[in-house]
């Protein structure tokens, strides 16, 4: 039985153009970054070439201004160094917490769920508001680091970069269990079964067996945490204050205080590359086996 004209002329032209189908169900999605991402982006990066006096014509004295200056390096230095502490320390406490919800009983690794996500539904505003009170000086924690130090710590953790980064760490934690969680949960406890039978011990089937194979998530945990760290605003400026700036409250205050839009998106531009390069630097160590 022969096909009918008019579709055999539809099915040549699909075996002709085998990306068409595929680019149509994409234009969707591709219609959505166009517009929420790649053009304010490309308007930042504009914006930010724009000559220092607002006017037309390209310019790159915005980013001369920001490493001839000491208070803006400084800020950017302290939101790297900030943010590479609170993503070592986030790991560090997410990879024991994530390997224990997988290897506890449903109900219990249930209840340990709900408590990681919790926080989540909760506004950061709030959460920051709760630490500003817990690392207040007559606090607990105040009195505690006050008794280590007293110059140092004599407002208690307000005002300091310990206390930016404990309040941050309670923020990014669940980004990163969550993130582990995901790959340690495909892991076969037969593997560890293995290695305890062959004469590893608890400690020694971790290091060789566990943490090889949740690298992935280790990764991909660390850019996640470590985008959300150097871009957070409202958390270090709450708890540090205006004497300890980073990199994300200096933009916020040079676009909303000092109405310096091309200087602000020059400061952006070099978050966002700072960004861009981690998760380039880290989706090749990600892919290398």
């Amino acid at each position: 039985m022969t096909q009918p004209l008019h579709l055999a002329s539809r099915s040549s032209r699909g075996r002709q153009r085998p990306w068409l189908e595929p680019l149509l169900l994409l234009a969707p999605a591709i219609v959505l970054m166009l517009i929420g991402f790649f053009l304010p982006v490309l308007q930042m990066l504009l914006s930010s070439v724009t000559s220092v006096q607002g006017v037309a014509g390209f310019s790159l004295g915005n980013y001369a201004e920001v490493f001839q200056s000491d208070y803006y390096l400084s800020a950017m230095g302290r939101s790297l160094r900030l943010s590479l502490i609170q993503t070592a320390i986030t790991l560090v406490l997410a990879l024991p917490l994530s390997y224990l919800m997988t290897r506890v009983s449903g109900r219990v690794s249930s209840i340990l769920m709900a408590v990681i996500i919790l926080p989540l539904m909760t506004s950061v505003v709030v959460r920051t508001f709760g630490w500003v009170v817990l690392l207040a000086p007559n606090s607990w924690l105040g009195q505690f680091a006050k008794s280590i130090d007293p110059v140092a710590y004599g407002q208690g953790l307000l005002g300091t970069e310990a206390g930016i980064v404990i309040s941050m760490v309670q923020v990014l934690l669940p980004f990163a269990v969550l993130t582990l969680y995901g790959v340690m949960q495909s892991i076969d406890p037969k593997l560890e079964e293995a290695a305890r039978t062959m004469g590893a011990g608890f400690l020694r089937t971790l290091r060789t067996v566990v943490f090889p194979l949740s690298l992935p998530g280790l990764v991909a945990g660390a850019t996640l945490v470590f985008a959300l760290s150097v871009s957070s605003f409202i958390t270090p400026r709450l708890v540090g204050g205006s004497r300890l700036p980073v990199l994300a409250g200096t933009i916020y205050n040079d676009a909303t205080v000092n109405l310096d839009w091309p200087f602000a998106a020059a400061q952006s531009t070099l978050l966002f590359l700072a960004v861009v390069m981690l998760i380039f630097a880290t989706s090749r160590i990600g892919s290398r086996k």
